[in-house]
């Protein structure tokens, strides 16, 4: 079962504490609207079920998927929480959601920094935040955040894409590499050629050979650059 991460706009900023003078900490949220699109993305409209009972005067909910591996239903149950307006219905939604945590719906959410915004900032308890971006590393954990007021105007910013690009890129010149060696070994040239061919000397006999596989992974390099300058 591949469950997919949050987009960006499928995050909610929430205020968590306000102190005045100091500043606001922010909590990041999905709700059940979200739960109900991935479910329906990665089982299908029929291919889930939710189930909600009151166990010794709290309400639990058990979400169930059809695992076509196991050819079986799988359930995943939470208890919710009351909300501060509707109890009953805040009740329901939580336990939806926290159900849905338990079978990896949002689950990323976990591993979000901190986020403050110093007071400094001037902003009112009754401000409106939301996430402009976000990204995760290959463990699935938040490793850029970028947050903005209801103006757009950025007031959190975690993480580096400057640095994210410089990494990616440095994978992509690896890729080149490791497939400048392949062909190397496969056409029985020496290790130096290469070494030369990674330099992007086009005179020698790798290059030409390879030129295909070459300026593909170029034109990769090219539009990471391209994305930087840009951002």
């Amino acid at each position: 079962m591949d469950i997919r991460l949050l987009k960006a706009n499928e995050i909610e900023c929430r205020i968590g504490t306000f102190k005045e003078g100091k500043g606001i900490s922010l909590l990041l949220y999905k709700d059940a609207r979200v739960d109900m699109r991935i479910l329906d993305e990665v089982f299908g409209f029929d291919g889930w079920e939710r189930e909600h009972q009151l166990i010794d005067g709290k309400l639990f909910c058990t979400v169930r998927v059809w695992s076509e591996k196991r050819n079986c239903w799988i359930s995943k149950q939470d208890v919710g929480t009351e909300s501060n307006t509707e109890k009953e219905k805040g009740q329901v939604s939580d336990s939806f959601k926290r159900a849905c945590f338990n079978l990896g719906i949002g689950r990323e959410l976990y591993t979000s920094p901190f986020i403050w915004v110093p007071a400094s900032m001037g902003y009112s308890k009754y401000e409106k935040f939301e996430v402009k971006e976000i990204g995760y590393n290959d463990d699935r954990e938040i490793n850029m955040l970028v947050i903005v007021d209801s103006k757009g105007k950025e007031c959190f910013r975690f993480g580096d894409k400057t640095k994210q690009v410089k990494q990616v890129k440095r994978e992509v010149t690896e890729t080149m590499v490791k497939a400048l060696y392949k062909i190397a070994n496969d056409k029985g040239y020496s290790d130096d050629i290469v070494e030369k061919a990674s330099k992007r000397d086009y005179g020698n006999n790798v290059i030409d050979i390879s030129m295909k596989n070459y300026m593909t992974l170029k034109a990769k390099l090219e539009g990471l650059e391209a994305k930087k300058v840009g951002a």
